[in-house]
């Protein structure tokens, strides 16, 4: 078996509009082609020995143990490897379900799909499928080592990319309020929202985490004397440079017992408290300085340590931490205690489970010392051992919620405390003997305060209720009523994209509002170019979905972009299908119009279902979408009778339709004249048909999101088919005594289309054709067809890029369509198409029009700018 490509879908896509993370493996079985499972010798035995959880896989038949059961019976490999590329993620910790195997129309070739959580353990497990498989096929086994160690990549790769357990919180709760997130490339923040409505988080802190304040709460020091000052119980202490000011920082403290900690440390590195005799002073002061160069020395109060977290000025939970411990059972030594203890699931590396494994360091074993314990110690049944002086959970430690349990008071203070010193979202360390009495009364005091302060001991305490501290965060960030998504329109079709997609922005941009758009030519905000070229995948319109700047997204959204990747966006307002043609078919294993329109439905289905799908109402295809869009429908149509238009807006929908040479709209039995064609400039005075469906669609897709019909007419009759603003799509230059156009039309349908309008020029009609060379023969041989009912001389030329044609093929099969349909028109085959241009404007006459179908519409406007003067 030969893996021919691998790709990875992160949104709404052709296999699924809810899964949107999928893997897709285009896999070539080879010799295993014609032979199913139940042909190939101890295979069903050998999976089973090595995946004998596939049991679980319900499969088709819908029970337990249905997929083995069509193994047994023969099903092809293809099928197999998704089900098996499934579990491995599964056994590794991966929660994923969804599958599809499909045959392509070559013999033997299979799109895999796969769903993952993390994308690289998904295209890990694609490929350990096909090792698993073949391996068994060939000797009836899979080695145990081998799996073990796919099982241990995988893990792995999990939690290598897995976002913090506070992040993880936070994103949670996103999801279920329909905020979309998606992770920023820096810094390991997170863009919650979209454009204008943004908010940015890195952990815990956020857009409104202001720098003094974080700056402040860094400076333990600093952040004591501003709490003293203000009346904040706080612990006596000191800063020290040098070993020799630690004796005088003790005495002025008040003596032992004392705490010694770093300046600028945190997660409890550096830290040791209860310390009760100058040597172990000195030792402490030596640990701390490892991590800082400036070293606090405080009174040691006596009493739990608590944290208490505060979000927006308002209390939101508190627990109380206790350090990594150890509980006697009268059998174990310490040291295997500490192994039985970090065995517990709940307990992984750093902070990627809701417990961390207790390590053993120096620093544990002096503890322990101190305690009068060892490592080989067998701890009395119930008797505690401390493995760490500071209750952090990143370093083992344990948490209690006690947010039913603090004092009124005390909440008071920490809401004050929060306000003092400035933070949106503060983590204040309280030590006290009783959280449930006012700190002055129990002689309880605030040790410090954190910025970014981790959510776990809230979200997964180990004993205690959860508290969804999540939620107050993104209450904070987005208020009730308060919007975390800029309005999207989506545009795609087989013809008429760029334009539409244009003419939307340009009406978007009469309401001022900061509109960004992508089309075949660039990626703009407003007037500006952001990038040039090709941008009309989901990567181009990530660009403006996290610009800050933009309050308006028009995507325009190409059929390859979709099967690349999937969409940029979960959902959006409003999804446009301008038409279903037959083109790009046997690109991408779409083979059939029926498999192309199923493609493009992806951009209707992706609808919210408070937003709209503008639909054609004339293209079948494009009608039949309809029964799966979650959101309303508005249909277009260049017919003014049409049946389905009369039905949708009786019952009270929106439709826009042409009739009288006028663009009209209508809801329910009430119809508004948006505009008269001839003033619409980009239909050339009413002559383009395709460009008045254009503009029908580009009016129902702003009409729906409630720009006033004044606005929109303003947008239609100011936005011109100019090389300014549409290049390449109609664009008419008067040059001397004729006309030249360049449109960048390369299929059947967009053919037809512009045919409309040039059928009604007056004057001779001259064409320069050619055809992307990836489209199929027959499709070819089409284009030469149309081209002669349209044009009355022809010159032939070819692409530099001949898309793995030989030179001269592409233009033979236009020919042969030419010859088939007018055998005495003229033409002439030039393959260069600067030679074709140039040979075409010498055939001009008075009044005739010379019709570019460019590859390259840069080059060619140039070639007409040179013509038009004289050079």
């Amino acid at each position: 078996m030969k893996i021919l490509k691998i790709q990875t879908l992160r949104g709404p896509n052709y296999w699924s509009i809810r899964r949107q993370k999928l893997v897709v493996m285009r896999l070539d079985l080879e010799d295993l082609r014609d032979k199913t499972s139940r042909q190939i010798p101890g295979f069903y035995e050998g999976l089973l020995k090595t995946l004998p959880t596939l049991e679980e896989h319900f499969c088709s038949p819908g029970v337990r143990g249905g997929f083995l059961s069509r193994v047994a019976e023969g099903t092809m490999m293809g099928h197999i490897i998704e089900h098996v590329a499934l579990e491995l993620q599964e056994l590794a910790g991966m929660l994923v379900g969804f599958g599809r195997t499909r045959e392509t129309r070559t013999d033997g070739i299979y799109q895999v799909v796969i769903e993952y959580q993390d994308e690289q353990a998904g295209r890990y497990a694609a490929r350990a499928a096909v090792r698993l498989c073949r391996s068994i096929v060939d000797t009836g086994s899979y080695p145990e080592k081998e799996l073990a160690q796919d099982l241990a990549d995988l893990k792995e790769i999990a939690r290598d990319a897995a976002l913090g357990p506070s992040t993880e919180t936070i994103v949670e709760e996103a999801d279920k309020r329909g905020i979309p997130w998606v992770q920023l490339s820096a810094r390991a923040m997170i863009q919650l929202g979209y454009g204008a409505f943004q908010k940015r988080v890195q952990a815990t802190l956020s857009d409104y985490s202001g720098i003094l304040a974080v700056e402040l709460a860094c400076d333990k020091e600093g952040t004591k004397q501003i709490l003293k000052e203000a009346g904040v119980p706080v612990p006596r202490g000191t800063v020290i440079n040098y070993l020799e000011d630690l004796q005088p920082a003790i005495n002025e403290v008040g003596g032992y017992p004392i705490v010694i900690k770093p300046l600028d440390g945190n997660h409890g590195r550096g830290i040791t408290i209860d310390i009760n005799n100058y040597a172990d002073a000195e030792a402490a002061y030596d640990m701390a300085r490892l991590v800082s160069k400036s070293i606090i020395v405080e009174r040691f109060y006596q009493g739990r340590d608590h944290r208490v977290l505060v979000i927006n000025g308002k209390f939101v939970a508190v627990a109380e931490r206790i350090p990594a411990r150890v509980i006697g059972n009268g059998k174990l030594t310490i040291s295997q205690l500490v192994e039985e203890t970090n065995e517990d699931p709940n307990r992984g590396e750093g902070h990627d489970n809701v417990l961390t494994k207790i390590t053993i360091d120096r620093g544990s074993i002096a503890l322990l010392e101190k305690q009068g314990y060892g490592l080989d110690t067998v701890l009395p049944m119930g008797e505690v051992a401390y493995l760490r002086a500071t209750a952090n959970l990143s370093t083992g430690g344990i948490a209690v919620d006690r947010s039913d349990d603090i004092h009124p008071e005390n909440i008071w203070l920490a809401q004050r405390v929060s306000k003092i010193i400035g933070l949106d979202i503060m983590g204040i360390d309280i030590v006290t003997p009783d959280i449930t009495k006012p700190l002055r009364e129990v002689d309880g005091v605030v040790v410090e305060v954190n910025a970014a302060p981790g959510f776990r001991m809230h979200t997964a305490p180990s004993e205690g209720k959860p508290c969804n501290v999540a939620a107050p965060l993104l209450d904070m960030l987005f208020p009730p009523g308060t919007p975390c998504r800029i309005p999207i329109i989506a545009i795609t079709g087989t013809n008429g994209k760029t334009t539409t997609t244009r003419l939307i922005a340009h009406i978007y941009r009469q309401t001022n509002l900061v509109t960004g758009y992508t089309t075949t030519d660039g990626i703009y905000i407003d007037d500006h170019l952001v990038e040039a070229g090709d941008n009309t995948g989901p990567q181009s319109a990530q660009v403006i979905l996290r610009d800050p700047t933009v309050q308006v997204a028009v995507l325009e959204t190409a059929r390859g972009g979709i099967l690349r990747a999937g969409l940029s966006f979960t959902t959006c307002d409003v999804g446009v299908v301008l038409n279903v043609a037959a083109d790009h078919l046997g690109i991408g294993d779409i083979d059939s119009i029926e498999q192309m329109a199923h493609l493009k439905s992806v951009v209707a289905e992706a609808v919210a279902i408070d937003g709209y799908a503008v639909l054609n109402a004339d293209d079948p295809l494009v009608v039949a979408m309809a029964e799966r869009v979650q959101g309303k429908v508005a249909y277009f149509s260049m017919k003014a009778d049409s049946p389905l238009v009369a039905t949708h807006t009786e019952s009270g929908g929106i439709a826009a339709f042409y009739r009288d040479g006028f663009l009209i709209l209508r809801k329910g039995i009430t119809e508004i004249k948006v505009a008269e064609a001839k003033d619409v400039p980009v239909t050339m005075k009413g002559m383009a048909p395709f460009q008045i469906a254009n503009a029908l669609a580009a009016t129902l897709a702003a009409y729906v999101q409630g720009v006033e019909i004044d606005t929109i007419r303003l947008g239609l009759m100011t936005f011109k088919a100019s090389v300014e603003q549409t290049p390449g799509r109609m664009n008419l230059f008067e040059v001397k005594d004729h006309s030249v156009l360049i449109d960048y039309a390369h299929n059947s349908a967009s053919y037809e289309a512009l045919g409309g309008f040039i059928r009604n020029w007056p004057g001779v009609k001259i064409g320069v054709i050619g055809g992307p060379g990836d489209r199929r023969d027959e499709d070819l041989i089409n284009l030469g067809t149309l081209s002669a009912q349209i044009f009355d001389q022809i010159f032939v030329k070819e692409d530099e890029d001949r898309r793995g044609r030989a030179p001269g093929e592409v233009a033979r099969l236009i020919c042969q369509g030419i010859v088939q349909a007018q055998p005495n028109l003229p033409y002439e085959t030039i393959l260069k198409e600067t030679e074709a241009i140039q040979k075409a404007l010498s055939q001009a006459t008075p009044e005739s029009l010379v019709v570019f179908l460019p590859e390259s519409v840069s080059k060619a406007i140039k070639l007409i700018e040179a013509y038009k003067s004289g050079n």
